[in-house]
Formats: structure tokens, C-alpha cells, sequence
């Protein structure tokens, strides 16, 4: 196959390797299409991050002779200067056999400066350097001498060359400029071209949930990850590994996951953060074990305002917060989002070969839906009543 290197805006379709292995993509579906319903909650219109107005999502995808499967993913929280405009947020770190590059300055600060860019373990210097240099180069930047990067990671090693390095500069400028609302492409693209989860062939997922009212007003979760991560996969409550042992081909147990959690929700950094930490118990429900080498980071941002970069005594104006009382519904909807877009990472995947002739394969979707009839699992929602 002749080298090719595949730019990903989104909208856009999933453009991926001409295998004759692989499964097509119109053979996968996102959970919800198939009837694997998550939990109780309303979905947003598209049932994706970007359901938060403002969020921008790119992917640059590597895809490069038989052994480049890498890409990059970036998340914007508005459209404007992230520097001049910051966002709060947070960080939760559920086991840190993994790297956060900037994590510590939004521990301390509670505010994001820059796009939230997810690629590979060994290019994370890349999607740093690369952030500065797309960030200083902003208007109105020009005096700018410090920018914390935020840059995420999961080991694409079992099927790309991670060795080699292959992102680029370019590779994360694209991304990020390509980066729109609207619909999100998933499975093998950006930062989860390359990535396995739970013995299968993963990438990059997300899912929103709308809120139950919080006074007179509901508020929107999307959450996007990088799933690459577990060993045994469980389908709401379906033990699917145990009772299906075929063709599974893929790294089982190390890797890691990138959680990024956005709403519209006025919180603290503090409430983001509890919000982040409850994202794990969404991952928790699609395995049996969290491994000693999985890096697993939830990134945490609302849009609700924004922080100003001023000096003196210029007021920052923050509207009136969520408190803790009124978080069970924002913690509900973010368990069931971050287990629904794991899900649709794997379901939206396809069958891919890679460096030194490793295989993984897309989870068959007629046995999913096979086990989860076997179990009275499918269109519970619709059967029970349970949404709107």
C-alpha cells in the first residue's frame, strides 16, 4: 500500500487502511443504533461531546505503509483564544502509568489554556511543542512568554511503529485547525487509529447525556475517550469476553485512557474534578480489571465562562454555581457518557493490521447484539419505559 498520510475534519467520514481483512465501515454502528442502551438518561441531539455548545473536535489520522497507525485528537473548549479566554477545569488522575503533560498548573490554577490534544505515549513532546508554537502564534499572543499545553496519551505500540515517532508539528496543527461542531468521527481515527480496548480494536468514542432540571434549567455532558485499556469487556452488566471467546485478537490487559468530559454546567474546578473521578466508575462497567500499566486521566472542563487574562484588579465575573447538592444528576451523566462512548470506540472500530503484522479485530456487532437478546439486555429503555 502505497504511504499516505489521511487529514480528518470533522464532519467527516472515517477514512481507513484498504485491508482485505477488515471489517467495512458499514458494518459498524454506535451502541445506541444497535439497541445497547446505557443507563437511564436522555442523550443529547447527537448524543456526542460537541452536544456542548462551542466544543470543537479535529482528528488527524496517520495511516502510512504497514506499519504507521497513529494520529492526533484535539479538543477545544470554544472557538475563540483559549489563552485569553481560559476555561475552568480539572484534572483526575485514577492510576498515572501515564502522561499528562500541563496537569499540574490546572491542579493548581483550575483553568485551561489551550486546546486539550490527545496522540501517543512516545509524541507527547510533539503535541506539546507543537500546541505552544500553534498557541503563540494566535492574535493577540504576541507578548505571551508562558503557555501551559495540555497533552494526553495512550500506547499505540501493538500495532504502530511508535518508535518512530511519525507525528508531526503538522500533524497537531491540522488537527486543531480542522477541529468543528457538529457530528464526530469515531473508531480508527486521530489519537485512536492505533489503540486496542479489552481484546479488540478500539479508538476514539464519545456520548452526551442531557441533565434532569437543576432549578428552572438542564445542562449537557459529552464526553470523548481514547479507549486502549482492560482486559475482559463487560456489556451493561453482559459478561461478553467470558461468554464469547472467538477471533479476539489485540493486546488484553496494559494501556491507558483519556476521559474528556465537557459541559455547559456553571461549576467550580473543584465540582469538575468530582466529576472527573465519577468517569471511572462509567469505565469500571465495561471491564473486570484496571491494570498496573493503564495511564488513566480525566480531563474536566466547563463552558459555561470563561476567565480573562488580566493583570491588576479587573473583576472576573463568574456566574452563580452548581453546588454540591445539585451534582447526583451531573455525576449520573457522566458515568452513563463515559460508558456509552467507550462502547461506541469499539463499536465504530475496524479490523486493523499494523506494524510487524499485528492484528486486531473489530468487535462483531451481530454477536453483541446475539448476547445481549440471549440476556432480555437489548432496547431496555425502550421496553422498560425508562426515558422520556
Amino acid at each position: 500500500m502505497a504511504a499516505a498520510i489521511i487529514f480528518l475534519m470533522i464532519p467527516a467520514g472515517v477514512q481507513a487502511q484498504d485491508l482485505s481483512d477488515r471489517a467495512g465501515a458499514a458494518d459498524r454502528a454506535r451502541a445506541a443504533e444497535i439497541g445497547v442502551d446505557v443507563g437511564m438518561m436522555t442523550p443529547g441531539p447527537l448524543n456526542m461531546i460537541t452536544d456542548v455548545p462551542g466544543v470543537k473536535v479535529g482528528h488527524t489520522t496517520r495511516i502510512e505503509g504497514d506499519h504507521i497507525r497513529t494520529g492526533v485528537t484535539a479538543i477545544l473548549p470554544h472557538g475563540g483564544n483559549l489563552f485569553r479566554e481560559k476555561v475552568p477545569g480539572a484534572i483526575y488522575c485514577f492510576n498515572s502509568f501515564g502522561k499528562m503533560a500541563g496537569s499540574l498548573q490546572v491542579e493548581e490554577l483550575g483553568n485551561i489554556e489551550s486546546p486539550i490534544v490527545l496522540t501517543n505515549t512516545l509524541d507527547v513532546g510533539t503535541g506539546v511543542e507543537a500546541t505552544v508554537a500553534w498557541m503563540l502564534r494566535q492574535p493577540g499572543n504576541e507578548n505571551v512568554r508562558s503557555v501551559n499545553a495540555l497533552v494526553g496519551e495512550t500506547n499505540d505500540g501493538y500495532l504502530n511503529d511508535i518508535r518512530g515517532q511519525h507525528v508531526t508539528r503538522e500533524d497537531v496543527f491540522a488537527a486543531i485547525e480542522n477541529a468543528a461542531g457538529g457530528r464526530v468521527a469515531e473508531g480508527n481515527v486521530g489519537a485512536g487509529t492505533g489503540t486496542t480496548s479489552l481484546g479488540w480494536k478500539a479508538g476514539i468514542g464519545t456520548a452526551s447525556r442531557i441533565t434532569l432540571p437543576i432549578g428552572d434549567e438542564t445542562y449537557t455532558v459529552g464526553v470523548l475517550v481514547q479507549a486502549n485499556f482492560g482486559r475482559m469487556l463487560t456489556v451493561n452488566g453482559v459478561p461478553f469476553t467470558r461468554e464469547y471467546q472467538e477471533e479476539r485478537i489485540g493486546q488484553e490487559e496494559d494501556g491507558s485512557a483519556m476521559i474528556v468530559i465537557a459541559t455547559d454546567a456553571p461549576l467550580s474546578e473543584r465540582n469538575l474534578e468530582r466529576m472527573a473521578r465519577r468517569s471511572f466508575i462509567g469505565m469500571g462497567r465495561t471491564t473486570n480489571f484496571m491494570s498496573n500499566g493503564s495511564g488513566d486521566f480525566a480531563i474536566a472542563f466547563s463552558t459555561a465562562y470563561t476567565i480573562p487574562y488580566v493583570t491588576g484588579r479587573e473583576p472576573v465575573e463568574i456566574p452563580a454555581l452548581i453546588g454540591n447538592n445539585d451534582m447526583n444528576t451531573l455525576f449520573q451523566a457522566v458515568e452513563e457518557a463515559t460508558q456509552e462512548a467507550i462502547y461506541n470506540a469499539l463499536f465504530m472500530a475496524e479490523d486493523m493490521t499494523g506494524n510487524h503484522g499485528n492484528q486486531a479485530r473489530a468487535i462483531p456487532l451481530d454477536k453483541v447484539v446475539e448476547m445481549m437478546e440471549e440476556y432480555n439486555m437489548l432496547n431496555l429503555n425502550e421496553r422498560l419505559k425508562w426515558r422520556p
